[in-house]
């Protein structure tokens, strides 16, 4: 198997090189087929994840490309969806999708998430409110923010109700994540 990625060191810890491997091959059969094989969207690709073991791909390297793959598929679902339903009928879908988003946008700092509970992982409310604020005034202006500003965010971890809930958190960027793709590609 070649090495389309460079590697972690031995002792660093990077993606399992075959299912890289694996999921890059089904992502590329999916494109080339263009819609007569493999169903895989731009989703798919934002929320595949890797095991990460010792000496396998960095971890940077592999999400980078990731990006790209995934500004691909959601070029491709935009033009279809243009095609499919015009380019006004497309725009208001986007526009709704955005209100959506906007009215949890709106929740009072603290509020925006669930808390969590007992000693279970959570984000930093301070950084996820910090974000949230970010894109919403990015919404206001009419200027959406590059899909990395918000896929790169990185939150302290803090424990039970001292922080949101990564799912919640997680799920609800992974919808701006989609927005702002379509958006800027």
């Amino acid at each position: 198997m070649s090495d389309t990625f460079p590697r972690a060191s031995r002792f660093a810890k990077g993606y399992d090189v075959e299912q890289v491997e694996s999921f890059l091959g089904r992502a590329r059969v999916a494109y080339e087929e263009n819609g007569r094989g493999p169903a895989m969207t731009s989703w798919h690709v934002r929320t595949v994840g890797f095991d990460l073991v010792r000496g396998g791909y960095d971890v940077d390297a592999v999400d980078a490309a990731l990006d790209r793959i995934e500004d691909a598929f959601a070029r491709r679902e935009k033009q279809r969806g243009e095609e499919r339903s015009g380019s006004a009928a497309w725009q208001t879908q986007l526009r709704t999708q955005e209100a959506s988003l906007r009215a949890q946008l709106a929740r009072p700092d603290g509020e925006r998430f669930p808390r969590g509970s007992g000693m279970e992982l959570t984000y930093d409310v301070d950084a996820v409110d910090n974000l949230c604020r970010r894109i919403e005034e990015a919404f206001s202006m009419g200027q959406p923010l590059p899909p990395d500003a918000v896929r790169l965010a990185v939150f302290k971890s803090r424990r039970g109700s001292r922080g949101y809930r990564e799912a919640s958190v997680d799920a609800f960027l992974d919808r701006v994540v989609e927005l702002l793709v379509v958006q800027t590609v």
